[in-house]
């Protein structure tokens, strides 16, 4: 799943300087024996508008991951030990291409599930379910089709859980079919898209899909599947089963 940046994200990091050098931070000959602690964080961003939240050690060696509240926002940007460098945007691991700084950006600003419209869902499981999933759906998508399959099994292992399809044709040939399905709110023409059979025309007029778009567009989803779980993390792609149903545990809304 390609990752682009928000467009807030995009403005509030190219604000950022380059690089900060502050007459409080420690200096530079002592960095690899110096901590990065809040305090230092602190003293070193005092020139820049925001809230430090938290500091962590990087994955990259020798940097410090500091959360800073910005603008609503809670941004992940990088200091080095000495707090005498700023670096932001997007980290890579090469490995497996993981952008770390998305992962890093989602977990910091996990969505409000409760703002999410889900009248124009497909249920898969009880509305009574306490665990609810919502599930960014493609009809013509091959890992959609694989992960629907698996949502049966998994309500049928933990009948706590529900699934929430929300429709977003991202292909061009799903767009029809999409609107087919939408407008008979019908998990079996869904299914029936999954495997590959024909719908009918639609029978309605509706602008749930330029809705449903523009809601992923928003939340930075832009591929499909993507799960939002029960506690507002994201997680984009295709799942078996037992990975499934532990992602959704280590994800579980708390208790109201």
């Amino acid at each position: 799943m390609r990752f682009v940046l928000p467009l807030f994200l995009i403005f509030i990091l190219g604000s950022l300087p380059a690089y900060a050098a502050n007459n409080t931070a420690v200096d530079e000959h002592q960095a690899e024996a110096q901590i990065m602690t809040k305090e230092v964080a602190k003293k070193a961003l005092q020139g820049i508008q925001g809230e430090v939240i938290s500091v962590n050690p990087a994955e990259v060696p020798g940097l410090y991951r500091v959360a800073m509240r910005m603008q609503g926002k809670v941004i992940p940007i990088y200091l080095d030990a000495s707090g005498s460098y700023l670096i932001t945007g997007n980290v890579i691991r090469i490995k497996d291409r993981k952008n770390l700084t998305q992962m890093h950006f989602q977990q910091l600003n996990p969505v409000d599930v409760s703002t999410i419209p889900l009248d124009d869902t497909l249920i898969v499981g009880t509305p009574e379910a306490t665990q609810k999933i919502i599930v960014f759906t493609d009809p013509h998508c091959p890992y959609c089709s694989k992960l629907h399959r698996v949502l049966r099994d998994a309500v049928k292992a933990n009948p706590d859980l529900a699934f929430y399809s929300k429709l977003i044709p991202l292909k061009q040939s799903s767009k029809e079919i999409t609107q087919t399905i939408l407008c008979n709110k019908s998990v079996e023409q869904l299914e029936m898209a999954f495997a590959g059979k024909a719908l009918p025309k639609p029978s309605c007029e509706t602008d749930t899909i330029e809705k449903n778009l523009a809601l992923a567009q928003k939340l930075g989803i832009h591929g499909t599947p993507t799960l939002i779980l029960p506690n507002g993390q994201i997680s984009p792609g295709y799942r078996p089963l037992k990975e499934l149903l532990k992602l959704i545990k280590e994800n579980q809304a708390e208790p109201k």
